[in-house]
């Protein structure tokens, strides 16, 4: 199987997006009510896609595990999000936004994907605007903006620490109105576990009601999975417990292609591990790294209270290391500089894999009241889960895992490779390239549902003529036989080891030969230990209750089992990636002086896995790259 062409348009970057516009098909109004389509999904991506789909007048049915869209992931973004308004008259403009994020994720994304991207980003503030997001002002009214990791220019909006929940409300509004109107029907506390292709195309799902244990077939002519990341495979994330990867693998399965799985983002500024008994971390927002600054003491094994370790004996390496970025370095650059500090055996904390963030400078710079507006609620989280005063002790922070670029492959109009399935947000590959940059992801998400999205799945149902199949098809009941196979194959498990052992013991082995560090050695051993470990889960495990009832053991059983074959396709994938780019940081590639180091004449394309059946080595494509408006370069923040 070829990879597809990208469908990027011809004629200069800045004027594809709008020509390619202008040139896709329109659908008749009276005739978008006649089209069902089927959104997964409803964080930022997926609330905004359905609202904005129904709002054209198509009918939406919205699917989703949680007990309300306002309870999706996306409620937890922090910082901010970013966009080339230009308010701080400081230099930004749409162009020099798409060359940070093209640079930022190490020239392994698509120049015509990531352009649309900054040219629409401006849009995104309006919309949200209009919606009443309470975005933060300066003293003059005006919207305000701060700086984030990678750019020397401030385009980030903000509303506090709490950015991702304001926006995420504004969407929800959008698609409670639809709700009300009854042109979006919600679906909570319902998963996708299938779906139904038909000819390489997509027909619709098949999902499991959360409370009832129901198995039903849904119906469309379109999908869109808007499912988020996989961060969960590594156990320990600062993602939510429920994230994963089944509705995107699945698709997989059924002929997806799979790109990039590899990367990974290791996000530099959450609350380090503190023992066994986690099952999650929890992330401190970049927009920290404004004013904190980050140091470790200079003497390796130093004990002491930081309040008593003067001045001249603290190392703040990012400011020495990359000077004109210093603490607003890459978040790939900055969790590397953290873990290698902490090999050096300069970490702090009780087992040393920490470094501070200090906010002594800013508090005596800007006084405290101005900290408490710009972070209050971050240092009441912090001092809650530490039980320690960061206006008075520095942050300890730590490297975690904490969004994947990598995705469902998709062309420009953000379809895969199966005909009608679109794929928006975190969960496709489109955007980021191999490392993402701070308030990007809210970015994208909106651009994605808002803004381009309508566009092109219209053109999709324009130029498509098919006859929409009933849920009691062949092809549905077929899916629906294999579903229900699954689910008994689980509940049958009754062996003596929990679930979540077999997730963490995974975890562990990722983190351990897959995380922010890997090499060929690591990656054979780790492809070696996954079937066994998968092979000891299928024997081994305990799965308590039935199918046919609420069932939670059941429903993190399932996730589980795809993350213990989706561990070894992103093994194999950072195996063949034979080169350091962004977050994949192969450590036999790698500058004198510690850095990543691409292999452009060999890796500079997308990779793209296809499923060959269980048991079987997955097939690897290539979409290569073309740069024609940016100059590929050594990535340099120093």
């Amino acid at each position: 199987m070829p990879v597809p062409p990208s469908r990027v348009p011809s004629g200069p970057l800045a004027e594809k997006w709008s020509k390619h516009k202008f040139e896709m098909k329109l659908v008749n109004p009276a005739n978008k009510r006649k089209f069902t389509v089927i959104v997964v999904g409803s964080g930022l991506a997926g609330s905004s896609a359905a609202a904005s789909l129904a709002e054209l007048g198509y009918n939406v049915d919205c699917f989703c595990y949680q007990d309300s869209p306002r309870r999706a992931h996306s409620i937890a973004a922090q910082g901010g999000i970013n966009a080339a308004k230009n308010y701080q008259n400081d230099g930004d403009s749409v162009f020099r936004l798409f060359y940070d994020t093209i640079k930022g994720g190490d020239f392994r994304a698509r120049e015509a994907n990531v352009y649309r991207l900054a040219e629409v980003s401006v849009n995104i503030i309006d919309q949200c605007v209009a919606q009443g997001v309470p975005f933060a002002r300066d003293y003059g009214g005006l919207l305000a903006n701060r700086s984030f990791g990678g750019a020397q220019v401030s385009r980030t909006f903000y509303a506090r620490g709490q950015t991702g929940q304001q926006l995420l409300l504004g969407a929800y509004s959008a698609l409670s109105r639809q709700i009300a109107l009854g042109k979006v029907r919600m679906h909570p506390r319902t998963e996708m576990l299938d779906l139904v292709v038909v000819d390489n195309t997509v027909r619709g799902i098949v999902t499991r009601d959360l409370v009832s244990g129901r198995i039903e077939s849904w119906s469309a002519d379109a999908v869109v999975l808007a499912t988020g990341g996989y961060g969960n495979l590594y156990f320990l994330s600062t993602m939510c417990a429920g994230a994963n990867v089944t509705a995107a693998f699945r698709a997989y399965k059924r002929g997806a292609l799979f790109a990039n799985p590899c990367y990974v983002q290791i996000h530099p500024t959450c609350i380090p591990v503190t023992g066994d008994h986690q099952s999650k971390l929890t992330l401190m927002s970049e927009s920290l790294r404004n004013d904190g600054r980050i140091w470790v003491p200079k003497r390796p094994g130093d004990k002491r209270p930081p309040n008593q370790i003067p001045e001249d004996e603290r190392d703040y390496y990012l400011e020495r290391m990359y000077p004109s970025f210093g603490n607003l370095s890459p978040r790939d650059i900055s969790s590397r500089a953290a873990k290698k500090v902490c090999d050096e055996g300069r970490g702090v904390g009780e087992f040393g894999r920490g470094v501070y963030l200090d906010f002594a400078d800013a508090i005596k710079r800007l006084g405290r009241k101005t900290i408490e507006e710009r972070y209050g609620n971050l240092f009441e989280m912090y001092e809650k889960i530490t039980a320690e005063n960061p206006y008075e002790v520095p942050m300890r922070i730590y490297p975690a895992v904490h969004y994947t670029m990598g995705g469902l492959w998709v062309d420009y109009n953000l379809m895969s490779n199966i005909n009608g399935l679109h794929v928006i947000g975190e969960a496709n590959f489109s955007d980021h390239g191999a490392n993402r940059l701070g308030a990007s992801a809210l970015m994208q998400g909106l651009a994605d549902g808002y803004f381009v999205l309508p566009y092109t799945l219209g053109h999709y149902l324009a130029t498509t003529k098919l006859t929409r199949l009933s849920p009691s098809d062949a092809a549905f009941r077929q899916t629906e036989a294999e579903v229900r196979a699954r689910i008994q194959k689980l509940v049958s498990l009754k062996g003596t080891r929990t679930v979540v052992s077999f997730h963490r013991e995974l975890g562990k082995l990722m983190w351990d030969l897959c995380g922010m560090g890997r090499n060929a050695a690591g990656l054979k051993e780790a492809l070696a230990k996954i079937p066994p470990l998968r092979e000891r889960f299928w024997k081994e495990a305990i799965v308590t209750g039935a199918g046919e009832e609420l069932n939670v053991a059941l429903e993190r059983a399932g996730r589980v089992a795809d993350f213990l074959e989706f561990g070894e396709l992103l093994c194999y994938d950072a195996l063949e990636r034979d080169e350091s780019c962004g977050s994949h940081f192969r450590e036999e590639h790698q500058t004198p002086d510690g850095e990543a180091k691409r292999d452009d004449e060999r890796f500079c394309h997308v990779a793209c896995w296809e499923y060959q059946g269980d048991g079987n080595k997955p097939l690897r494509h290539v979409e290569p790259l073309q740069f024609e408006n940016v100059e590929l370069g050594v990535r340099s923040y120093k």
